[in-house]
This record gives structure tokens, sequence and C-alpha cells, in this order.
């Protein structure tokens, strides 16, 4: 690869020589002779030319996992785009007028202003049906991509120290992502997200004390009432967008900085990157990514129907959409009102909703809190302060990836609850009996995905063990005179070795003593319940084997081998070296 020029200070300001000057006008006119003169003015007062340096080379790992971050990044560009075509023709507000458009179907009918122009985008405006749709699509894949970056992000570690913060700002993306969503589904004052809104009013007004005063300010008096559209639109196009911009450019501002983790590998350490650079190498690869990217979504839009509010009509309080359904991600809001219990107090001469508060607001709550301070809790749990750069596999953290699938068998649970309806219909089945299904299982099922989940952890744990120790099978069996069968085993390169057990193993802590030997209450050191916390986290850990009990291994497996005519056996592929990564340090 071409190694960067350098530029000698010591030959600035010096006349080129009359044949230096033939010599290039014998080359030829450039191109980009006239661009010379701003940049080198720009270079001079901003130090262009070295902050381009420095960073079009920085160096990236390459792993498909990491792209679930680009296609949140490229839907939201995308929603950004679309968006401002929208907001030319969208008029938002509450104001009832007769539509006149071209749907024959609503001629005549009385609608807001908001539904007739979503109605004049759609069908009058050329190209606003597929813009719209697009707009739609991109916003759903948003949230649905940034969701499932930060699982990757939470079951390979990657929100350890010195990245909290920016896990923090993944937890704000995802929140405010998911409101942002609501606030422009909730636009076009159709059957269907007049029906969302309805719901979002009984969330408001089941807060204790305040939720009638809630629900005054938010709508400007009783639901509906007349602003909400524009409100809910100037928080859309302007307020929403704003501070997600803010946080995506700083949530890539510490990617760069605190420089990117990688999946541990040969070469591969917690103070260097193996990758590509950034130019040419990367910048092509994410240039031709987003429009992959952009293609999925147009062909989406054009062939995926999605949200037909002409066949819903103007909303109207009296009505309620059949089998009504919310995007995805309110869905588990929804399941959770659906199957809760009738439960109700009146206190002080007020009806307090439980019923409503606990599973709309409480499960919600109860999730982006959790992500926020899990991170924290962690690092509590297993006092561990050092930097990580590496990843860690998902088997080598059982407690933490069994958390994580029970939350997520928690959070379907509630997302299938906001179809009950819809499941009785279809299947023929008794909507009491699906709810009550539900009510038991978004208990039972968490506890039956964590033990799952953790005993595979550790046997893909006890796994690696057998590898690292006994080699792979080599799939040649051997009958041996006595009728028995043998298989050659593989010992692993050192590649392949260094990989399995590389990562740091924690082990239970113990609590420390809480006085001394005079009988004086001591201060630090491990608490009775942070150790109860360890064990809980690391006691059924299979930890790795030692370096002795590795090469005592291998001896054995040779010997077998050896003992049946085949000698020794390795797996020596070379690992990853002979490419043409580059290696960065930090």
């Amino acid at each position: 690869m071409a190694k960067p020029t350098t530029r000698d200070a010591s030959t600035r300001g010096v006349d080129t020589a009359p044949e230096q000057e033939a010599s290039t006008a014998a080359k030829g006119p450039r191109p980009f002779a006239k661009l010379e003169s701003p940049v080198t003015a720009l270079d001079d007062r901003v130090g262009l030319a070295a902050l381009g340096r420095k960073n079009l080379r920085k160096v990236f790992p390459d792993h498909w996992s990491f792209l679930l971050g680009e296609v949140a990044l490229y839907s939201f560009i995308i929603c950004l785009i679309t968006g401002v075509f929208l907001t030319i023709w969208f008029r938002p507000s509450m104001a009832e007028i007769t539509y006149d458009g071209s749907y024959q179907l609503l001629k005549g009918l009385h609608m807001s202003e908001a539904f007739a122009s979503t109605l004049e985008i759609s069908f009058d405006i050329k190209g606003g049906l597929l813009i719209r749709q697009l707009h739609h699509w991109g916003a759903l894949l948003f949230v649905a991509a940034m969701f499932a970056h930060m699982m990757r992000v939470f079951f390979t570690g990657a929100f350890r120290k010195p990245r909290e913060l920016n896990w923090l700002l993944g937890v704000g993306l995802i929140s405010m992502g998911a409101v942002e969503g609501f606030a422009g589904y909730s636009l076009p004052d159709d059957l269907l997200s007049g029906t969302g809104l309805r719901f979002a009013d009984g969330m408001i007004r089941s807060f204790p004390l305040i939720g009638t005063w809630a629900e005054f300010f938010v709508f400007g008096g009783e639901y509906p009432g007349e602003l909400i559209i524009s409100r809910l639109y100037m928080v859309h196009i302007l307020l929403l967008p704003g501070l997600l911009l803010g946080l995506v450019a700083a949530h890539m501002a510490l990617v760069v900085y605190h420089k990117h983790t990688q999946f541990p590998g040969p070469g591969r350490t917690e103070k260097n990157v193996v990758g590509y650079p950034m130019f040419p190498v990367y910048m092509a690869k994410a240039g031709g990514f987003f429009f992959i990217v952009s293609g999925v979504l147009v062909l989406m839009a054009t062939f995926m129907q999605i949200n037909p509010l002409w066949q819903y009509g103007p909303y109207n309080p009296a009505q309620v959409t059949a089998g009504s359904q919310p995007d995805f991600y309110m869905g588990a809001a929804e399941g959770g009102v659906r199957i809760m219990p009738p439960w109700e107090t009146y206190w002080f001469g007020l009806t307090w909703s439980w019923n409503i508060f606990i599973p709309g607001v409480g499960i919600l709550g109860a999730l982006f809190t959790g992500m926020a301070l899990y991170p924290f809790i962690e690092r509590w749990v297993t006092g561990d302060k050092e930097e990580h750069h590496l990843l860690q596999l998902p088997h080598q953290a059982p407690t933490r990836t069994a958390i994580g699938v029970a939350a997520i068998a928690a959070y379907f649970c509630a997302q299938l609850g906001g179809a009950n309806d819809l499941m009785a219909t279809h299947f023929e089945l008794s909507l009491n009996a699906i709810t009550w299904f539900l009510r038991i299982m978004i208990f039972v099922s968490p506890i039956v995905a964590f033990l799952v989940t953790k005993r595979i952890c550790v046997s893909l744990q006890r796994r690696d063990n057998e590898l690292l120790t006994h080699g792979s099978p080599s799939g040649d069996m051997e009958r041996l005179p006595d009728g028995g069968y043998f298989e050659h085993h593989v010992n692993l390169s050192d590649d392949e070795a260094f990989t399995l057990s590389q990562h740091r193993e924690h082990v239970p802590v113990e609590a420390s003593p809480s006085t001394d030997a005079h009988g004086v209450r001591t201060k630090g050191g491990v608490s009775k319940n942070r150790a109860r916390w360890s064990r809980f986290f690391y006691e059924t850990d299979a930890l790795k084997p030692s370096a002795e009990e590795i090469a005592e291994g291998r001896a054995h497996t040779d010997h077998e081998n050896a003992e049946h005519g085949h000698g020794e056996l390795t797996n020596d592929d070379g690992g990853e070296h002979g490419d043409n990564r580059e290696l960065s340090n930090r």
C-alpha cells in the first residue's frame, strides 16, 4: 500500500528551478489546480492536512455485526431526506374542512387539514406515496437497527470501560427514536394514529396525582383538543431531530476517540486495532453499503404497502379501528396494558389506575432504566476498572447473556399481548385464554430463558476447554483390533488457542471481614451483598484450563495419534496472517 507523502518544511518558500517548471508544464494541465489556493489557505488556518491525514488513515475493524450501527445511521439519514420532502406538503392543522380531493371514496367527508394534506401527498403529489412509505419504512428500520445494534453491544460487553458514556448515549438514542417515531406516526390524524394518541392519553392520565393536569398541558385541554397535531409536528421535525443529530454526532465522536472495539483474534490486543483504514477502503465500503440500505428501503416502499390511511378514514374520538396495531416499538407497552389485570384503587377521593400505569409506564421505564444502569451494576459486581477494547463472545459471560435473553423473552411476551385480538381471530382461539397464557408466561418465560441460556453458555465454555486441551475431532475414524473405534483429534493452532483463551475470566469474590483483628469496624472492602451477587454471576462458570493443563492435553493427544499410526496432527492454517489488513496502535 502506498505510503503517505511527507512535506519537508525546509523546502517552503524556495523558488522552483526553471528545469522543474518546464517539467511541470510538460505534464499538462492539472484539473484541480484552481482548488489548490483555497485548500492551501484553509490548511494554513485550521491545519486541514494534518487533521485529514490523521483521521483518513484511522483503522476500523471488520465484522458483519458492526454493520448494524451503520444500518441505523443510514436509515436515519434517509428519514431526514424524505422528511424534508414531506414537510413541504404536510399541513399540521386540526382545523376541520370538507375533503374535495382526488380520492373519490372520501370526497365530501369532514376531516382535518392534516389528514387531507396526507391524502394529497399520497394521491396528488408525484412520488408522494413512495416517499411517504419510504419515510415510514426508514423509521421502522432505524429503531429496529438501533435495538439490534444495542443487543450486539450488550452481549459482547462493548459497554465496559471506557464506553459507559457511549452506552448511555445509545439508550438516549433508542428512547428518543421511539418517541420520534410515535410522534410522526400520529401526525396524519387518521383513525389508526388517533387510536394510538388515545392510548398515549390514557398513559398520561394514569400518572398518580398529576395525570389530569399533564393531559391538559399536553393536549391544550381535554382530549383530543385542537393543538396536539401542531405540537407533535414541531417535536417531530425540529426538537427531536436536533437532539438525535447531536446524540449521533457525540456517539460517533466517542467511537473515534475510544477507537472501535474488535473481536478477539490473532494479533489483536487491548492496545491496537486490526482492520482497514478509513480511506480508501472503509470509506468505499461504507458508501456502497449506504446505497444498499437505500435500495432495499426503496424496494420495500415500492412493493410493501404500509399504513394505507385512506382505508381507515379521518380520526373520530367515538370510533376505534378494528384490529388496530401500533408500530412494533410501542407494541410492548400496549401488550402490557392488554394483559394486565384490572387493578384500580380509590384513595383520597381519586382513582389510581394501576392497570394502565404499571404496564404502560412501568414496562418502558423499567426497560430503559435497566439498560442505562446495567454497565455500572456489572462493574460494581466484578470490581473491574480496567479498559476493554476486545469484545467478549456471548458464552464467555453466561450470566450477562442469560439476563439479556430473559429480558428479550419478557419483552416478546408483552409484544404478543399487543396482538392478542388478532391471534384470537386468526387462529380461532379464546381471547381470554390467550390473555391468561401471556399473563403467566411473562413471568415464567424469563426464568426458563435465563436457566436454559446460562446452561448453554456454560456448555460452550466447557466445549472450548475441551478443544484447548484435546483438540478438535478430525473426522477420521479407525477401527481397533478389539472391535472398538477411535477418532483422531487435531490440536488447535496457536492462533486458534489464543482466540479461545485470551479473555479475562472472573471468579466470585469473598466478603471482607466486618472488623479487624482488634474488633474495630473496617471500612471499604467487599460487602456481603456484592459477594452474593458475584457468586450469582460467576459461581457456575467453567474456568479456563491453565497453560500446564493445555500442554498436558496436547501431549496426550499427540501420544494417542502416534499410538494409532497418525503421528502429530496440527491445524496450522496460519490464522489471519498474510492478509492485507493494517494494524494501528493507539
